[in-house]
């Protein structure tokens, strides 16, 4: 009797072990995919206001993490080296409108595209002139240890990433639906010379997108930076927001959020449950392979606008 109450006990506890160790790679995955959502804000952003791709947005996220580093490095307090380089990504963004944009108004978008190619070249090699090249660590004092969070593990820095992450892009949700600048922010993207005609200030507006873009660069960057160190390498975690503008829709907040979470938790699922079946390293290309097939069948995304262009 005691043999048969083991053998029916034991699968129990496999399956049981199974759908933890489940848990915990779906939650890694969207805790991930919350930080790929802050990364991709920074992009829809720029891309509400003006109808472009902003190409500079992951060297600003290494930008602003650089100058964090780097005054800390010169013993500027945490705190006040935020404030700093918050101040310094709105002073960019003031010197982007008054060098670039203004000069820019109604010209066609692979102007406006190639400007932030430009812009994205000249931080970078200002970002190494000014700080270096080496690589560099950052502590923000988030604690790294493993949480027992319903008899899964997970790491508390990812939580706390993640919250930050969630509270920053639901703001930035409310701001475009329920705020005058939010609606003027569209009004701009749809067509500059109409949004002029009618008092909406385009200097105005533009510095503000850029300023938010900014802030919202600074705080990818320390998260990412935090977990993986400051190095050049950085900027290249905006390619991995690609799949998710692609996914959820280059001009939607809510969909920058899906797009985020479900790339987040498709790759972690990915690699562990197929990756052992064609050898690894699913996790680095699943999201475009993902992303093309949304391009195949909707290709606005799944919050995007249809765009309909009559000729």
């Amino acid at each position: 009797m005691e043999f048969l109450e083991a053998i029916t006990i034991v699968p129990i506890l496999g399956i049981a072990e199974d759908y933890v160790f489940f848990g915990e790679v779906v939650i890694s995955g969207l805790l991930t995919g919350v930080m790929y959502s802050l990364v991709a804000l920074g992009f829809v952003l720029i891309f509400k206001a003006s109808g472009v791709f902003n190409f500079a947005q992951g060297i600003m996220v290494l930008f602003a993490a650089l100058t964090l580093v780097g005054l800390i490095d010169y013993g500027v307090p945490i705190w006040l080296a935020i404030i700093i380089t918050m101040g310094v990504m709105v002073a960019l963004a003031y010197i982007i409108e008054y060098l670039i944009l203004r000069h820019l108004v109604n010209q066609p978008d692979i102007i406006l595209f190639m400007s932030t190619i430009g812009l994205a070249f000249f931080l970078e090699g200002f970002g190494e002139l000014l700080w270096g090249a080496n690589v560099k660590a950052l502590n923000i004092g988030i604690p790294e240890i493993s949480m027992d969070v319903g008899g899964m593990l997970l790491n508390s820095f990812d939580i706390i990433a993640a919250a930050v992450g969630a509270s920053l892009v639901a703001s930035l949700a409310l701001f475009f639906q329920f705020t005058p600048m939010g609606r003027a922010l569209r009004a701009v993207a749809d067509d500059h010379q109409a949004a002029l005609s009618i008092g909406i200030p385009l200097k105005t507006i533009w510095v503000t997108v850029w300023s938010v873009a900014g802030i919202v660069a600074l705080v990818a960057g320390v998260m990412w930076g935090a977990k993986s160190g400051v190095q050049f390498s950085l900027s290249l975690i905006a390619f991995k927001a690609l799949p998710v503008l692609i996914l959820g829709g280059f001009t939607s907040v809510p969909g920058a959020i899906i797009g985020g979470l479900i790339i987040g938790m498709g790759e972690k699922v990915a690699e562990v449950y197929w990756g052992p079946a064609v050898g690894g390293a699913i996790e680095n290309w699943f999201a475009y392979m993902l992303a093309m097939v949304f391009l195949f069948f909707r290709p606005q995304g799944l919050f995007g606008e249809r765009i309909i262009e009559r000729v």
